[in-house]
């Protein structure tokens, strides 16, 4: 991308924001440059004031890393709304608007016009996947560390969760796969190697919606914007992680790591996508088929996790609630997925309606918990006699088209946990409430030891 698509983007400096956004970042600019220190020159003018690099490091957010600190300067630094010239040696504030503009309310080829120069300097030149491999375990990182610093793990803990740099890695390498066109088979390590233009940027960014959130995030709290009095879009770091309830005051440890959590969120539907709580784990509630049943029955949709003894995690979507019956439930909205090794989700073909089953205690029909494909070749199953199961697909699962979830064909289980997603349904909300429902963690911890109300 040359200058002329450079200059193409001046646009976006129309009427960027509201007067009273406006009026907060330029003071964001001014605490940055020093702005608002009275100078004057000879002529009794103060000088133009500019942001250089080192004014960008002693404000921004001590979380972020460094070389994170450096791609955020080149993205502004590389916008000139007046000018056709690529690269500037400081950033006006109109560059710095134009780069919060890009970052938090561009659509795609805007986005991805900064996104390539926080990637690489050279305004002309392609990037390498190398490049961006980097640049997204850089940006991964940074939010993450922010979330912490700035206490929005929203009831998530790094102690309580699986190892987070594992998880970032395995995020990253889902997000270069993502740089692929569809039909495209190229190794990890090939895709390295490849060179991106603008134009394959800007199809990843679209196709990749996590890029745009993941940066929208980095900016807000890198910037301190979410400690602005002002409320909106613009101010918050878009909530990239689901209320968590279940785990802050008990001693479980979910097998769930924070990557792996922000890259399911935005997979659920939006209604279930703000609230996560443990309804079961196998690690409190023990390994009983009948406990596991009874924990998850009529609790509305919620997501089943698996890890099984080789150390694979894969789980399934469960859209409706959980019911005990010799027929298959759920609907169209159902899907499985892998955490571990790999990342990856898998949608309904259409092919057949046999998106969920659950039953026990019959002689004629199968025991136990299953998702996709047909009675004793299903592509999730948990039996009933509890720590065995199977992920059947050859080659693929009928209604999911998933490929084998666990390492092997029949698996052992390590850990079993269930979730559920977004409110309580319906039918609980009508109960009488009492003082313990005014603290949700209080009432899920007492949840999770079978101490129901």
């Amino acid at each position: 991308m040359g200058n002329s698509e450079s200059h193409s983007l001046q646009g976006a400096w129309r009427s960027q924001f509201s007067a009273e956004e406006r009026t907060f970042l330029s003071d964001i600019f001014d605490s940055i440059s020093g702005s608002n220190t009275p100078e004057e020159t000879k002529g009794g003018k103060a000088p133009k004031q500019q942001l250089t690099l080192a004014m960008l490091k002693a404000y921004i957010h001590g979380a972020v890393i460094g070389s994170m600190i450096i791609r955020i300067y080149n993205g502004m630094r590389c916008i000139d709304p007046i000018k056709k010239s690529s690269v500037t040696d400081s950033v006006s504030k109109k560059q710095f608007l134009s780069f919060l503009y890009y970052a938090m309310r561009g659509n795609a080829e805007e986005r991805s016009f900064i996104i390539q120069r926080m990637i690489s300097i050279d305004p002309d030149g392609p990037v390498t996947g190398r490049q961006v491999k980097e640049f997204i375990e850089d940006m991964i990182m940074s939010v993450i560390h922010l979330l912490k610093h700035e206490k929005m793990l929203r009831g998530w803990s790094m102690e309580k969760t699986g190892d987070c740099i594992l998880g970032t890695s395995r995020l990253t390498a889902y997000l270069m796969s993502e740089l692929k066109a569809k039909g495209e088979d190229l190794s990890a390590e090939y895709l390295h190697t490849v060179e991106f233009g603008q134009s394959a940027i800007k199809d990843w960014v679209y196709r990749a919606s996590q890029i745009s959130s993941f940066l929208h995030a980095l900016v807000a709290m890198a910037l301190h914007l979410t400690k602005s009095q002002y409320k909106g879009e613009l101010f918050s770091p878009n909530q990239v992680l689901p209320q968590c309830l279940g785990i802050k005051y008990s001693g479980i440890f979910t097998v769930l790591d924070i990557p792996s959590v922000i890259y399911l969120k935005p997979n659920l539907p939006s209604g279930n996508q703000s609230q996560w709580k443990l309804l079961f784990s196998s690690q409190a509630h023990g390994e009983s088929f009948s406990r596991f049943s009874t924990q998850i029955l009529h609790k509305g949709p919620t997501l089943l996790i698996v890890k099984d003894s080789l150390g694979y995690i894969f789980g399934g979507f469960a859209s409706c609630s959980w019911e005990l019956k010799p027929q298959f439930q759920g609907d169209s909205r159902c899907f499985l997925f892998t955490l571990s090794p790999n990342l990856g989700i898998y949608t309904c073909t259409g092919y057949n309606d046999h998106y969920m089953y659950l039953n026990h205690g019959q002689q004629t029909m199968p025991n136990g918990l299953g998702m996709g494909g047909q009675h004793d070749y299903f592509g999730l199953w948990i039996d009933s006699n509890y720590g065995k199961g199977h992920s059947k697909a050859k080659p693929r699962c009928t209604t999911y088209n998933s490929p084998q979830l666990s390492a092997k064909e029949h698996f052992t289980i390590d850990t079993v946990e269930v979730w559920m997603v977004g409110n309580l349904p319906e039918s609980d909300l009508t109960k009488t409430k009492s003082v313990l429902d005014t603290d949700p963690e209080a009432q899920a911890l007492l949840e999770m030891i079978g101490k129901t109300r």
